[in-house]
Formats: structure tokens, sequence, C-alpha cells
């Protein structure tokens, strides 16, 4: 009505165009909160860089809060991936990366001691990537796996998405250009928001 009476249409036309709009995924209908626009989708190139590279050259506006960071014993999946021995001390980076202030992906990242020597503001202002070519370490390859999975009860409440709900996921083994394992990823991201794109080359 208020659209209506602002735009001065009839009803009926308002309900047309909103109707159009639903259908084209821009608005989206929810019983008891009602009709909302939807969050644009971020879409990200498989390629060697960090979300917070790609979301700040998508001109978002990609921010970071610090959830756990230190040295811990590794666990055996990540020792196996940057090749090192059982417990042996690695640095632990979980953070929760946001972009226009919504949540988008709760990223833990393992990395051998002494290949980086950062304090955790710092991260909070600073993308991984970005500050590990700052230390002088140069990414060459990565090996990467996509999925998908439900939402546990504690990544809902950081991505603000229901318990259960799909999330995409990503881990990733990065290496220098001496070969050497260098950080080991393990990210989930809100399906709703996000998505990975590539492009396929015949032979």
């Amino acid at each position: 009505m208020e659209l209506a009476a602002r735009c001065r249409l009839s009803r009926p036309t308002v309900r047309q165009a909103i109707q159009h709009l639903v259908d084209k995924g821009l608005l989206v209908r929810r019983r008891g909160v009602g009709t909302q626009v939807v969050q644009p989708r971020v879409r990200r190139p498989i390629e060697l860089s960090s979300l917070y590279d790609d979301l700040a050259a998508a001109g978002e506006q990609p921010s970071t809060r610090v959830l756990e960071f230190g040295p811990v014993p590794a666990p055996p999946e990540v020792a196996e991936q940057l090749g090192l021995t059982a417990e042996t001390k690695v640095l632990l980076l979980r953070r929760l990366r946001l972009t226009g202030g919504d949540p988008l992906a709760v990223m833990t990242n393992h990395l051998p001691l002494d290949v980086l020597d950062v304090a955790a503001d710092h991260l909070e202002r600073h993308g991984l990537y970005e500050t590990l070519r700052a230390a002088g370490v140069n990414l060459r390859i990565a090996h990467q796996t996509i999925g998908a999975r439900a939402a546990t009860a504690a990544e809902a409440r950081l991505l603000d998405e229901r318990r259960g709900a799909p999330l995409l996921t990503m881990t990733r083994v990065a290496y220098d250009d001496n070969g050497r394992a260098v950080e080991y990823g393990d990210h989930v991201y809100r399906a709703t928001r996000y998505s990975f794109s590539h492009t396929l080359v015949g032979k």
C-alpha cells in the first residue's frame, strides 16, 4: 500500500511488480517476516587468491573478526597436509569474514610457526595472503577441494543461519615456490551468499 501511494500506482500493478522481482530472485517472501531484498551472492573465481583480496577487488567491504589465534599442536590431518610430524606446534588462525557487515565465511587456517610473524589485530585489517606476500612468502600452487555439508549449531550462530543450513566447504593446501606447504585452510561459506566459479576449456 505504501509503495502504491508513493509511486501513484494501483495496488494490482505494485503486486505484479513485486511478484516479478520475486520470480527473478531479487526479493524473497518469508512467512512471518514479509518481503525482503535478497542479499547479493558473492561469486569467487577459483584462483590462488584469498577471499579478502577477491572481495576487495569486487568492490565489496570485507571485514574480519579473529575468533582464535595462537600456537597449537597440529591435529593429525593438519600435520599430514603440512608435512610435519604429529603434535608439532603450528599457528592457528580462525576468523569470521564479513562483507558489508554480514557474515559470509568461517575460515580456519594452520601455518608452520616459522612462516609468519603476525599479530591478531593485523589480521582484522588485512588478508592472510596479502600478509604472506608482504612477509616474502611467494605462493606458487595449491591443491583445493570444494564440497558441501550442513551447518553445525556453532557455525549457524556465527553465520546467521539456521542449524543444518547448507554450507559450501573448501579445503586448501598452498605451497611456496620452494615446494614447501605453508598453509592449510579449512573454510565454510554461506551457500545462500556465496559460490565458486571457473571456466572450463576443451582439449
